[in-house]
């Protein structure tokens, strides 16, 4: 099927030539498309330089805005599976086909790569491991769905979603408000097991403070998108 891997770029110069050199190796049937979001260090010049197919933006739009002009790309240009991919070198494309396969089949709608099923590989800290511990325990008290590795951002789309993402994506730290999204609209969201490796280089963008903001943000935007969407269907 016709795929189109995003990958974020905000400050990877580190990283952004190993994340799509590999890319590349393991899956070359593949399309793939980095959205530089703005960056402040010479992620640009490594794009141009290299001849990667890329967007550029023209201010920071976050990681949500800068997902969503991948999604809206995609739509444009009749993708069948988009799959998201971070530019920060921690997913392994040897798990690309396995993470597409059950989009591609018609058997999810959403398939995420989890780190939490086999419990391979770089787990992240203990602090973080912990709220998406509790993330994930928020989704499944507002959805009934278990869904183990939230934070992820490793994750395959059909044609819907890409089409739902295009129009409508949460703009700071997306990921689990997608998954809550997708279920409540009916969609089928799954799992499978990945292994992923720490940060290749360069700085994460979620710090101490940060995490506990990601916190509070992510929990109220999740209960808040539930009662709204209760109260529609009403």
């Amino acid at each position: 099927m016709k795929t189109l891997v995003i990958i974020p770029c905000y400050n990877e110069s580190q990283n952004i030539c190993q994340v799509v050199e590999n890319l590349r190796a393991a899956c070359p049937q593949v399309d793939y498309l980095v959205v530089n979001d703005c960056s402040t260090d010479n992620s640009v010049e490594i794009l141009r330089a290299q001849g990667y197919n890329y967007l550029d933006l023209p201010v920071n739009l976050g990681i949500g805005g800068g997902v969503q002009c991948g999604y809206r790309y995609a739509r444009e240009h009749g993708y069948d599976v988009t799959v998201q991919m971070d530019g920060d070198g921690q997913h392994d494309p040897a798990y690309l086909e396995a993470v597409i396969a059950p989009v591609a089949e018609g058997r999810l709608d959403m398939c995420i790569g989890s780190r939490f099923i086999t419990k391979e590989g770089f787990q992240t800290s203990f602090l973080r491991r912990v709220g998406i511990r509790f993330l994930s325990g928020m989704i499944w008290l507002l959805t009934g769905r278990h869904v183990r590795d939230v934070t992820s951002g490793y994750r395959a789309c059909g044609k819907a979603l890409t089409n739902l993402f295009a129009d409508q994506y949460a703009q700071d730290y997306p990921e689990p408000e997608a998954i809550l999204r997708s279920v409540v609209a009916g969609y089928r969201v799954g799992e499978v097991p990945v292994v992923m490796a720490e940060r290749q280089g360069g700085v994460s963008s979620i710090r101490a403070f940060k995490s506990i903001y990601y916190m509070i943000k992510v929990s109220l935007s999740l209960v808040i998108y539930r009662l709204s969407f209760t109260k529609k269907r009403r």
